[in-house]
């Protein structure tokens, strides 16, 4: 494979790569770090790129793989995993603060999940795979999916509504 045909097969979903490592790693400088080693794997593979089926499902696994990896390593002590794909929109000052606390509640929730469940949640949620693309990228079966992403969802929603309701009911 041309570097023209690799650029034209890789870069359409090179951001999704780098949310998802974002998402893992926290650090933007990590995050892309980790999206140029993917990129750079991709690139030493590129010989036998076109006989994968799903280039993009490929390339997500690996990044999570790697990005799991980084956190498990020992140069990685100061890595955690957060939720940071807020995006605040302006409005009056009160509701930004109370919104702001809400996603902070809610990274906090996600932080506690089971990793299987915040990747289901991550990739269907956030990155809008379908069941069948996060069954590739994680050797899952698609019930074993919904399952693991109702649990995640109704987990947030009920602590979620545990805060709001200030241990009162």
């Amino acid at each position: 494979m041309h570097q023209s045909e690799f650029l034209n097969v890789v870069m359409p979903f090179k951001d999704k790569l780098y949310r998802l490592a974002k998402r893992l790693l926290v650090s933007r400088e990590e995050a892309e770090d980790a999206t140029q080693e993917v990129l750079l794997k991709l690139w030493s593979k590129n010989d036998s790129i076109g006989t994968y089926k799903n280039v993009e499902a490929f390339a997500m696994t690996m990044t999570k793989n790697f990005c799991l990896d980084r956190l498990k390593s020992k140069q990685a002590g100061n890595l955690k995993l957060v939720h940071s794909n807020y995006q605040e929109k302006g409005s009056l000052l009160d509701k930004q603060i109370e919104a702001k606390d809400s996603i902070n509640w809610v990274q906090k929730i996600i932080e506690e999940l089971p990793e299987q469940q915040k990747l289901v949640l991550q990739l269907r949620d956030v990155e809008e795979y379908d069941f069948d693309e996060i069954g590739e990228m994680l050797a899952m079966q698609p019930t074993a999916i919904r399952v693991a992403l109702s649990r995640a969802r109704k987990t947030i929603r009920e602590k979620l509504a545990q805060k709001h309701s200030y241990g009162i009911g």
